[in-house]
């Protein structure tokens, strides 16, 4: 599933214009961002949560080459899933 087609079912399943659920599911998105580039964790109930981890700076080896390459440190985002939705899938 893509973005359209979750747009296409939000809409069908709320019962509003798919403009409506467009602008619902970027509000969502764009506020878990938000939350994230904070440093905040998003947890949904049952669904599962987001968080950010620092990934420390690393040495790494170009495959081709075999050269050893510096890889900067950076943030990382996780998601654990819930146990609702963990039960759901299995």
């Amino acid at each position: 599933m893509n973005k359209s087609d979750l747009i296409d079912a939000m809409a069908a399943d709320a019962g509003i214009t798919k403009a409506a659920a467009k602008k619902s599911l970027e509000s969502f998105l764009g506020n878990v961002e938000k939350s994230l580039k904070q440093g905040n964790r998003v947890s949904l109930v049952g669904f599962g949560s987001w968080s950010v981890s620092k990934r420390a700076a690393r040495e790494g080896r170009n495959p081709q080459t075999g050269k050893t390459i510096k890889i900067a440190a950076k943030n990382v985002v996780k998601f654990k899933a819930g146990s609702d939705l963990q039960n759901s899938v299995n």
